[in-house]
């Protein structure tokens, strides 16, 4: 059966920048890493650093439990703990597809395997934005219409390809109460306007308390990965 690695988040975010690194160098095909947090943080993306009031928001957290560690990718603040799996999926696309459309692909690359394990365990899988949701996007994957995995993605030029890194946070474990506070303590103290609630997510195993939920999504992934890689 395969479990996440579990591992600080600090390390998590470390772990996913060397995958994408050793893609880059063309010494693997691809990277496919589930890891699970040993402790807990807020992470945000570098460009909320710059804000005025960061620093005071960010003693805030800390004072709460909640360090602030800052990502390469985009988005908004996100709270990780060991109710979270993260998933990093790190790939160069085929030539023949060209540059195009390679920003939504890399996010249905992504989604699609989580909405096919919610639609073989009986959910209501789709993608979109939520309202209320922490870090709310076009690729939210939802289930029963609520928030269960935020997704964000960051790519690099090397040896003349783009290589993605495409990332999702899967809210493994029902925490939503101090996830929230987390993030609202956080935007709040930093001036920031956005209020997100409990209620707009929702947990895999609030719904399905599959065990071997990550071994089902590992096998999906490869199954992907296989169609357009040599694996």
């Amino acid at each position: 059966m395969v479990q996440p690695v579990v591992m600080t988040v600090e390390a998590g975010l470390a772990a996913e920048q060397a995958l994408l690194a050793a893609v880059c160098a063309g010494e693997q095909e691809f990277g496919l890493l589930f890891w699970q947090p040993s402790d807990q943080a807020l992470v945000m993306p570098r460009r909320l650093s710059r804000l005025p009031a960061f620093e005071t928001a960010s003693q805030v957290s800390v004072a709460a439990g909640w360090p602030v560690l800052l990502r390469e990718t985009g988005g908004e603040p996100v709270p990780q703990s060991s109710a979270t799996v993260n998933i990093a999926l790190v790939y160069a696309p085929p030539r023949s597809e060209g540059d195009q459309n390679r920003i939504e692909t890399g996010y249905l690359r992504l989604c699609q395997p989580i909405c096919d394990l919610l639609i073989e365990l009986g959910g209501d899988a789709s993608v979109g934005e939520i309202d209320g949701a922490f870090c709310d996007g076009r690729y939210n994957v939802n289930l029963d219409g609520r928030k269960m995995v935020g997704t964000a993605q960051r790519w690099r030029q090397a040896g003349g390809r783009p290589v993605g890194l495409v990332h999702g946070a899967l809210l493994l474990d029902n925490d939503r109460d101090e996830l929230i506070a987390a993030v609202n303590r956080f935007n709040e103290a930093c001036g920031l306007e956005q209020r997100v609630r409990a209620d707009s997510h929702i947990a895999l195993h609030e719904a399905f308390p599959v065990p071997d939920a990550i071994t089902r999504l590992d096998t999906l992934y490869r199954q992907m990965l296989a169609s357009f890689l040599p694996v």
